[in-house]
C-alpha cells in the first residue's frame, strides 16, 4: 500500500523521494500487466524452482523423517553439558535447511525440543530463544539453504555449486557459536548433565527413517551437479522420498490420508509464499517505475562515503528493517533489489555482497520488534516474546558479525583466488574471536570471570575481527594474556589422575 501510494503521489513528496508522478492507469499497467511488477522474475523463480521444496518438505514431515531426526539428535548431544538445548541446534539446523520457512521451522521442532531444554533447567525465555536462533540458521545452511541459494543463482547467474560452496564456511561458524554459547551459559548457569536423564534410543526404524532424509538429499546434490535444474533435483527428491516412506515407514503405508494431509499444507505454505512475493513483486515494479532504489543507494553511498564499513553498518540496518514479517526469499529479494547496488559499487563481491543480504534476512526473523521466530517460540516455550527476541539476538550474536568477516575476508567464502594461508588465517581469527567474544559477554569461561577480564576478553575478540595487522597481533597478545585460564583448566585436566 505504501509503494502504490508512492507511485500515485510521488511529486508531492520532499525533493530527496520526489518523483513525476503516475496515473493509477499507467501504475496498475506496470504492477499488474506487466512482467516486472505481481507476475514478474520472482514469481516466475518460485513456481519453478522452490514451490518443489515446499512440497519435498511437507512429504519428509508425513513419513516421520522430522522426528526420527530429532531423536537422533537427541542422542548425540546426549552426553554435552547443553543437552537438549544442543540436540535442537542440530536438528533445526538440518531440518530448517529443507523447509523453507524459519516459523515452520520453530513451531514443527520447537513443540519437542522446547519442553525439554526447560526441564533441562535453563529458563523458558532461553528455550525458546534457542529454538529461534536455531531454526533460522537453517536457511544460510547449505546445500538448500530454504531455497533461497536457487533464487540467488538466478538473480546473479552464478552457478549454484559455487553459492553453496561460498555459504558452507560461515554457516558451520554460526551454529558453532551458537553450540559455544548454549555450552558458556549452561556452565555460568551451573546446568550439568542430568544423570537421570532418559536415554533416547535409536532403533533400526530411525536409522531407515533416517535414509528419507539422506537419501533425497544426495538425490539434490547429485542432480545439481550434473547439471540439471533445481526444480528437477526437488522432483527426483520427493519421489525418493515418497517410495522409501511406503517401503520403510508401516505409518505410511497404512495412513493413506497422510499424503493428503502433506499435499494440504505444501498447498496452505505455496499459497502463502506466493502471496508473500506477489506483494514483493508490487514493490519491485514501484521501485522500476520510480528509481527509489538507486536513489536509496545514492543515499547509502553519499553519508557512508568510502567508508566502507559505515556503509556495511547502514545496509545492514536497513536490511534487517526491510526484512522484518517477511520470510526469507521476499525478504532477500527486496534487499537485493535496494541495496544491491549500493554494495556492488563499494567494491564488494557479488557473492559477497549477496550473501551479506541474505544473513540479514534471515536474522531479521528473530530482531525485535516484528521478530516473527521469536512470537512463534513464545507461546510453545510459555515466555514474553520481546523477552524471547531479546535472548535470541544475544545467542545469535556473532551471527550478526560474520558477514562482515566474510566481506573483509573473502577467504572464508572458499571462491575464486583463496589461499590456505588466507583462509586459515581467518578461519583462526574468528574461532578465538567467536570464543572470546561469548565469554566475555556471558562471563563464564570455566568459572566465573571478573568485570576487567571480560572487558579483556571482549576488545580481543572485536580485535580479531578488525582486518589489520596491527590490530590483529595486538589482538592475539591480548588474546593470549586472556587466555590463561583456559590454559590452566587444560593442565588441571590432564595432570590430576583419579585413582581407579
Amino acid at each position: 500500500m505504501v509503494a502504490l501510494g508512492y507511485a500515485l503521489g510521488g511529486e508531492h513528496l520532499p525533493r530527496a523521494i520526489r518523483h513525476a508522478g503516475f496515473s493509477l492507469e499507467a501504475t496498475i499497467e506496470v504492477v499488474w500487466y506487466s512482467f516486472n511488477g505481481v507476475f514478474g522474475a520472482p514469481v516466475a523463480v518460485v513456481t519453478a524452482l522452490i514451490l518443489i521444496f515446499v512440497v519435498f518438505g511437507a512429504v519428509l514431515e508425513a513419513i516421520g523423517t522430522g522426528d526420527a531426526l530429532l531423536r537422533v539428535a537427541q542422542r548425540a548431544t546426549a552426553k554435552t553439558r547443553g543437552g537438549p538445548a544442543h540436540a535442537a541446534i542440530f536438528a533445526s539446523g538440518l531440518f530448517g535447511t529443507l523447509s523453507g520457512s524459519t516459523v515452520a521451522n520453530v513451531v514443527g521442532t520447537g513443540v519437542f525440543t522446547m519442553p525439554m531444554i526447560k526441564r533441562h533447567g535453563f529458563s523458558a525465555r532461553f528455550a525458546g530463544a534457542v529454538e529461534s536462533a536455531a531454526s533460522s540458521g537453517g536457511q544460510i545452511m547449505p546445500p538448500v539453504m530454504g531455497a533461497v541459494a536457487f533464487i540467488m543463482a538466478d538473480v546473479t547467474g552464478i552457478p549454484y555449486v559455487k553459492i553453496a560452496l561460498a555459504a558452507l564456511v560461515p554457516s558451520l561458524f554460526y551454529y558453532a557459536s551458537l553450540f559455544v554459547y548454549v555450552a558458556v551459559k549452561a556452565g555460568r548457569e551451573g546446568i550439568r548433565k542430568a544423570a537421570d536423564a532418559p536415554q533416547v534410543r535409536i532403533t533400526a526404524q530411525d536409522g531407515w527413517l533416517m535414509t528419507g532424509f539422506v537419501i533425497p538429499l544426495a538425490v539434490i546434490v547429485g542432480v545439481l551437479v550434473a547439471g540439471r535444474s533445481p526444480a528437477i533435483g526437488g522432483f527426483w527428491a520427493t519421489i525418493s522420498g515418497l517410495v522409501i516412506g511406503f517401503i520403510v515407514s508401516p505409518p505410511f503405508r497404512r495412513e493413506p490420508r497422510r499424503l493428503l494431509h502433506a499435499a494440504v499444507n505444501a498447498g496452505k505454505a505455496s499459497a502463502v509464499l506466493l502471496v508473500a512475493v506477489g506483494a514483493v513483486g508490487v514493490v519491485i515494479g514501484v521501485m522500476n517505475m520510480t528509481g527509489l532504489g538507486l536513489k536509496f543507494a545514492n543515499a547509502v553511498l553519499s553519508v557512508s562515503g568510502e567508508n566502507l564499513f559505515l556503509a556495511l553498518l547502514l545496509t545492514m540496518a536497513a536490511c534487517l528493517v526491510l526484512g522484518m514479517g517477511m520470510p526469507t526469499v521476499p525478504a532477500y529479494l527486496i534487499i537485493v533489489l535496494v541495496m544491491g547496488p549500493a554494495l556492488s559499487k563499494m567494491g564488494i563481491s557479488i557473492v559477497a555482497a549477496h550473501l551479506f543480504a541474505v544473513y540479514y534476512a534471515v536474522l531479521s526473523v528473530i530482531t525485535p520488534p516484528v521478530a516473527l521466530a521469536a512470537f512463534a517460540a513464545a507461546p510453545i516455550c510459555g515466555a514474553p516474546p520481546f523477552k524471547v527476541a531479546v535472548e535470541s539476538c544475544k545467542i545469535a550474536a556473532v551471527g550478526f558479525i560474520i558477514p562482515y568477516v566474510f566481506v573483509y575476508e573473502p577467504s572464508l567464502l572458499i571462491i575464486d583466488g583463496v589461499s590456505a594461508a588466507g583462509f586459515a588465517w581467518a578461519a583462526l581469527r574468528l574461532s578465538l574471536g567467536l570464543w572470546l567474544l561469548t565469554t566475555g559477554f556471558e562471563g563464564w569461561a570455566f568459572d566465573r570471570l571478573g568485570t576487567l577480564e571480560r572487558l579483556m576478553r571482549s576488545a580481543a575478540g572485536f580485535g580479531l575481527l578488525i582486518p589489520e595487522t596491527i590490530s590483529s597481533i595486538a589482538a592475539l597478545v591480548l588474546a593470549a594474556m586472556a587466555l590463561r585460564r583456559e590454559g590452566a583448566h587444560v593442565v588441571r585436566e590432564f595432570a590430576v589422575r583419579k585413582p581407579v
